[in-house]
């Protein structure tokens, strides 16, 4: 492999060959990309939902603890 590319300008090593590969498999690493964005923005939204669940919990279990104490 190393061999076919010595003979190779420096123009078609580092612009063609990966100008070409994103071509090729472009959408597959768009479609990579996007569930991990996807799949990072659900886990960041559970973990918002699930604070927020605990911190309304321990609002009220508190409030009212307190309210027995009266």
């Amino acid at each position: 492999m190393r061999e076919i590319f010595m003979g190779l300008p420096w123009w078609v090593k580092w612009i063609a060959v990966p100008v070409i590969a994103l071509v090729v498999f472009g959408g597959l690493i768009a479609s990579v990309v996007g569930f991990v964005i996807g799949l990072l923005f659900k886990v960041l939204v559970f973990v918002a939902l699930v604070g927020g669940l605990i911190y309304v919990v321990r609002k009220f279990t508190s409030s009212s603890t307190s309210r027995g104490d009266w």
